[in-house]
């Protein structure tokens, strides 16, 4: 049977900020599901993103009204990362599937609780990790599993947006969940653990905001087979974005954002290989990097995945299918996976490991 003949998945969509509008635009692009109804706090909110997705669109202005809709098969939490848990929670004591915007919630003793609901529950849960669905990443996954560039030796990933320093801002505010691990560092932890495996030691450090959350952090991570990881993350700068393993034979990169790879270049080790790694954040190494995922170069194969809308497609049509077959989690995103890498950044962010 082909997806476009299986009843579609409905969506239901807690919150209406840009994650929420990317979701519902990307939903568009998902032959097995649909949008069936929103909800906000505010009801003019929830009424104008309704409008906006069309008349079949219901609106509403508790998360508790949108749960009882019969006609909501599965939610999406798109809300501050503070409010995870409850509409998580809530979510699943009415029975429907569940998938959760990074982080899963905002602590590892969360995560286990909301894991262990959902088992009891017997319901779909995952966390929106949509990097992991990514054609180009599954390709990346891959190639290192068929040896393509020998035997990995090391993989690096910054991801660094800035944010001007705003107490009000939810990047910096401890009481809703900010800081730059939870919103960044958690891409790069992730996707370190889908490609290498759980690591065996870490350390790392941060810096903190005049309001108490990291403003930027950096950690190791120690794999087995002695592969090195080494991550950073910042609200205080423009980083580099990019991700890339080294092996014994070769170079992968996912060129800049990483965190929305469209493409995975295959470099041969030496020149290329360096071309294509050169570090830095000045003007000219960042061109240099573009030229290279751009022009056909030697020594370099480009597997390109190109895809429409914001990339949220495909975690949406793979949690819409577990849901469809009655599953609790999907393989490529567990919800005790998601309550591990949050174990790691907590650990990183450990008072000792604060810095100045």
């Amino acid at each position: 049977m082909s997806e476009k003949s299986v009843e579609p998945v409905r969506w239901g969509i807690i919150g209406t900020g840009t994650m929420a509008q990317q979701f519902a635009s990307d939903l568009g692009l998902c032959p097995g599901a649909v949008l069936s109804a929103v909800s906000s706090r505010h009801a003019d909110k929830a009424a104008a993103f309704a409008a906006r997705h069309g008349s079949q669109v219901s609106a509403h202005d508790t998360y508790a009204d949108l749960l009882a809709d019969d006609k909501v098969d599965a939610v999406y939490v798109a809300t501050p990362n503070d409010t995870h848990f409850a509409a998580a929670s809530a979510a699943i004591e009415s029975g429907k599937g569940v998938l959760v915007e990074k982080p899963l919630v905002a602590t590892s003793a969360e995560a286990a609780r909301l894991a262990a609901l959902a088992a009891e529950r017997d319901v779909f849960l995952m966390e929106a990790m949509w990097t992991r669905f990514l054609p180009a990443i599954t390709k990346a996954k891959t190639l290192i599993e068929e040896g393509a560039i020998g035997k990995v030796s090391s993989l690096r990933g910054m991801l660094a947006f800035h944010h001007p320093y705003d107490p009000e801002s939810r990047f910096y505010s401890k009481e809703r969940g900010g800081g730059a691990m939870l919103d960044l560092g958690v891409y790069g932890v992730s996707l370190s653990r889908f490609l290498m495996g759980d690591p065996v030691e870490l350390s790392g450090e941060w810096q903190a905001a005049p309001t108490g959350v990291d403003r930027a952090a950096s950690l190791t991570l120690r794999f087995k087979n002695d592969v090195v990881g080494t991550l950073s993350c910042a609200f205080d700068h423009e980083g580099d974005n990019c991700f890339i393993v080294e092996g014994s034979r070769g170079v992968l990169v996912l060129p800049a954002p990483f965190i929305a790879a469209r493409d995975v270049l295959q470099c041969s080790a030496g020149f290329a290989a360096r071309l294509a790694t050169i570090p830095g954040r000045s003007a000219s190494a960042r061109a240099i990097r573009k030229l290279v995922s751009r022009l056909p170069l030697p020594g370099i194969r480009k597997h390109s995945f190109p895809y429409s809308g914001h990339g949220l497609q495909f975690e949406i049509e793979a949690a819409s299918s577990a849901i469809r077959a009655r599953k609790t989690s999907h393989p490529v995103m567990h919800p005790l996976d998601s309550a591990r890498t949050l174990e790691i950044i907590e650990t990183v962010l450990r008072e000792e490991n604060r810095r100045p």
